[in-house]
């Protein structure tokens, strides 16, 4: 072959299912599989934005992509996702859960409201629906999605990936933000759990625990002058994180080129400790 040979992309013909996929890191992964020939599915609850994903994807990368409006909490409209994704693919190969909420006064994503009582996240002052809708949406969803993802994978035979996104808070303890920290922490402990339980049908689970990344979540911690600060003595790189960034973790782990890892998280955060 003449002039410089042809490399192949990373996920040629591969299906990847992504949850919360129309904005922030979710859709940074869509976009940058879709970079490596990935046919996506993009879940999500908000219909609007869905279209409006699938039409940036066609139209900046060629990708074949579907969108199919998901409440990740639900377990039969998981199922129906991964009915639609059958139905229009045939098969799934990869599956990142990035679906979630923030909660709490220090949380990335949170609504920093100067005025209000700093107390009032503190786990005896938090209601207890609060709690059940972040536990609810952060690790239920994610593990409906591992659930019915990895069985669709091993009916049809296929040795997958699956990339669950939790945070920094797995590991760090952030006050008012016991329910965010305690949903992430189960999602990494979930993923161990998952790799074992699934490795003798050849389908890797890994998870990544990014830090404070500039997405939607965090434009309210990201404009206060308080929040700002506190986020960015938490991080020695001094900066936030780009959801490209965070993307790139996702796609290594969703590749060959992450052969040998099952049931790790990876932290893309700055610099920042977590042990």
């Amino acid at each position: 072959m003449s002039g410089k040979q042809m490399i192949e992309k990373q996920m040629t013909n591969k299906v990847a299912v992504i949850t919360g996929g129309t904005s922030g890191i979710g859709f940074a992964c869509a976009c940058r599989f879709a970079e490596e020939g990935a046919k996506l599915v993009l879940a999500d609850l908000f219909e609007d934005k869905g279209a409006e994903s699938v039409a940036r994807l066609q139209a900046d990368y060629g990708a074949e992509a579907i969108f199919v409006q998901t409440d990740v909490t639900s377990e039969s409209a998981v199922e129906a996702l991964g009915a639609a994704t059958l139905a229009k693919f045939g098969r799934v190969d990869s599956v990142v859960a990035a679906a979630g909420i923030a909660s709490g006064s220090v949380t990335p994503g949170a609504v920093v409201d100067p005025n209000a009582d700093p107390e009032a996240g503190h786990v005896i002052n938090k209601p207890l629906s609060n709690w059940l809708k972040v536990l609810e949406v952060n690790l239920t969803g994610v593990m409906l999605t591992n659930k019915v993802m990895a069985r669709l994978m091993i009916e049809g035979g296929v040795k997958g990936t699956i990339v669950n996104i939790a945070s920094v808070a797995a590991r760090r303890p952030l006050v008012g933000a016991a329910d965010y920290c305690v949903s992430k922490a189960g999602v990494e402990m979930l993923t161990k759990v998952l790799s074992l339980e699934l490795m003798p049908h050849e389908i890797r689970v890994n998870s990544i625990g990014p830090g404070f990344v500039e997405t939607p979540m965090t434009a309210n911690l990201r404009s206060d002058n308080e929040g700002n600060m506190m986020a960015m003595s938490m991080t020695p790189m001094a900066r936030y994180g780009k959801p490209a960034e965070i993307a790139n973790t996702a796609l290594f782990l969703s590749t060959d080129a992450s052969s040998y890892y099952a049931g790790q998280i990876l932290f893309p955060a700055g610099g920042m400790f977590t042990s």
